[in-house]
């Protein structure tokens, strides 16, 4: 019984954790902090923190290959902060640590080395 306390309490501090970090990225993108709370919606954010249009967001809802669809988003929005693919490996792996590592850190949203002001052509879209 006390392991499972702790462990129900363990997990909604990490929950927690991850919420206030996700709500402090966005805010930093410029994009509404409420957003990570909405379920579907905060892939959408996270797929225009990266440089694509937020239907990408979606992707990751596909079976079978929405997990690399995800990956994909994660290494886009860690590149919009100028951090590097070990870092999205971070964000897989150990998300309790490194989402407030780039929530809290001196990391600065600086818009995505591909992201352009025009219309993306379909030709570009898996650029």
């Amino acid at each position: 019984m006390v392991f499972m306390i702790v462990f129900i309490v363990v997990f909604l501090v990490m929950a927690i954790v991850m919420v206030v970090s996700m709500w402090k990225i966005f805010e930093k993108a410029g994009k509404p902090g409420w957003a990570a709370i909405v379920p579907v919606y905060n892939h959408m954010v996270m797929a225009e923190i990266g440089g694509k249009p937020n239907w990408f967001g979606l992707l990751p809802m596909i079976p079978y290959i929405g997990s690399i669809w995800s990956i994909w988003i994660l290494n886009r929005l860690v590149k919009s902060f100028n951090k590097e693919v070990g870092f999205t490996l971070g964000l897989i792996f150990l998300p309790f640590i490194f989402y407030p590592m780039l929530a809290f850190g001196s990391a600065e949203y600086v818009r995505h080395p591909d992201d352009r002001d025009q219309e993306i052509s379909n030709d570009e879209v898996l650029d």
